[in-house]
């Protein structure tokens, strides 16, 4: 007995250096992060390197191979590479979001198909938030139940022109007969009905910067590419 409790000792004393080596030798020293534009690299690499084997380079291969994250606000997925024993490449692949809207005290973002794909209290840089929408319940990885699906394709539209000409709006306000309002801080802009957007976008481009910070609304219901002003009415300090 006495001997067999010695062979087992010194097997358990070998995998145990044997287990040490491997984790010496599979520590990951130097991350790669790639895709991240709502986090920093250190936060997905907090997110992704945790516990007791965060650093372990063969864990990391294993754990997140392509792995889908529901713990994570706004991605989709992460993948992790593995360049050499000590350096790890992780790939992040954020959710597609058009906007959102607050529902129940959340915030719902949903893709460009008009699909909820993320419920959250936290707040998404350059995502606007959608109102207007006449909508009486909303179910996760489902289409938000609107009158006219047509609007996510506005929404869609409208924020890829703000990505065009660089400027971002906080809220997009559709009301009854699908006039379309944005925000920008404290500036309303009365967009109207889909026509002439492009332009529209583009005059506000040159606008925004030089009135960033005002109180006030810009009218262009009735623009059109002929139109040769477009008037800013500033709100006075000293009205309601």
């Amino acid at each position: 007995m006495r001997k067999r409790a010695v062979i087992l000792t010194a097997v358990l004393v070998i995998l145990l250096g044997a287990a040490a080596a491997v984790m010496l030798h599979w520590h990951v020293d130097r991350v790669i992060v790639q895709g991240s534009t709502r986090y920093t690299d250190e936060e997905i690499e907090r997110f992704v390197m945790k516990g007791p084997l965060g650093h372990n380079s063969l864990y990391l291969s294993l754990r997140y191979r392509d792995r889908e994250t529901d713990d994570i606000a706004f991605i989709d997925r992460i993948d992790t590479e593995i360049l050499d024993p000590h350096t790890a490449r992780i790939r992040v692949y954020e959710k597609a979001l058009a906007g959102y809207i607050r529902y129940l005290g959340r915030n719902l973002y949903f893709d460009r198909e008009g699909t909820v794909v993320e419920s959250t209290m936290e707040t998404a840089d350059g995502i606007p938030q959608v109102t207007g929408l006449d909508i009486d319940h909303i179910v996760l990885y489902e289409k938000l139940p609107v009158k006219d699906p047509a609007v996510f394709r506005r929404i869609l539209d409208i924020s890829q022109l703000m990505t065009k000409y660089s400027v971002t709006a906080d809220k997009i306000f559709f009301d009854s007969s699908g006039n379309m309002t944005l925000y920008f801080g404290k500036i309303r802009v009365q967009m109207g009905q889909d026509v002439y957007t492009d332009e529209k976008m583009s005059n506000l481009s040159h606008i925004i910067p030089v009135i960033e910070g005002k109180e006030g609304s810009i009218d262009l219901t009735g623009y059109t590419p002929d139109s040769r002003y477009t008037t800013f009415t500033e709100k006075n300090a000293n009205t309601d």
